[in-house]
């Protein structure tokens, strides 16, 4: 008997059947849980992401910089990767030549293999911003473009990612819908909920291995929202 004779008789003899592919949008509503309103939703994403070790600012679109300064102090970088073509990286390499000059700001101004050994060993972090939120999960999409390269965020040690809290969404598939990624999109689309992690050798969660072993997020809250009433109580 032949390896997929052998195949196919364990499975008759298992009484097998295909399963029934469910319809997505019943799928996903009844997988979501359902948040009475959009603190609860911003809360329930942050548990999520906390849970994996990302690092998570609850800041306004007046502080984001300063927090952005603070948290580049506060981990002792050296340089930093900056989408200089972008207005929020415009925005922070101000505040960053303002409030911590000792910080250098590297551009992804040339080819890659042009300097592959220092962008790979010599940048301590890289700053981007993020498409969209999935609450479900505690996602972030980032939505790779030539001002924002996927190595920005998937290589430097340290990844600070600027989230708009307005452009979340429940689920996946929500996601997919309301960013119309199936007519456009990039040729990669990221997915994130925390810094690199793997547990391949001898099961010891090990973080950093091979991308950001830290991930940083501000999350800029509407006016409307109070930081205060997103901090879990004891």
């Amino acid at each position: 008997m032949s390896a997929r004779e052998n195949i196919l008789a364990k499975l008759r003899k298992a009484d097998a059947y295909p399963m029934r592919e469910p319809d997505t949008f019943d799928y996903y509503a009844e997988m979501t849980p359902q948040w009475p309103n959009e603190t609860d939703r911003l809360k329930h994403w942050a548990k999520a992401m906390r849970a994996v070790k990302t690092e998570i600012y609850w800041v306004n679109s007046n502080n984001w910089t300063q927090v952005f300064c603070q948290v580049t102090q506060e981990k002792g970088l050296k340089n930093i990767l900056m989408p200089m073509q972008t207005e929020h990286g415009k925005l922070a390499a101000q505040a960053l030549q303002s409030n911590a000059p000792e910080v250098e700001i590297k551009v992804f101004d040339r080819l890659i293999e042009d300097w592959k050994d220092e962008f790979f060993n010599g940048v301590d972090a890289g700053f981007t911003s993020s498409r969209c939120g999935i609450a479900h999960t505690g996602t972030l999409m980032l939505w790779p473009t030539p001002e924002e390269p996927r190595s920005q965020s998937l290589v430097p040690p340290v990844h600070i990612c600027l989230f708009d809290t307005t452009r979340m969404y429940n689920n996946f598939h929500q996601a997919v819908e309301g960013e119309q990624m199936a007519g456009d999109m990039p040729t990669n689309v990221v997915l994130v909920s925390g810094p690199s992690k793997t547990a391949d050798i001898q099961l010891t969660l090990a973080y950093g291995a091979h991308g950001p072993r830290d991930m940083v997020v501000l999350a800029v809250l509407p006016d409307h929202i109070n930081p205060a009433d997103l901090e879990e109580t004891a």
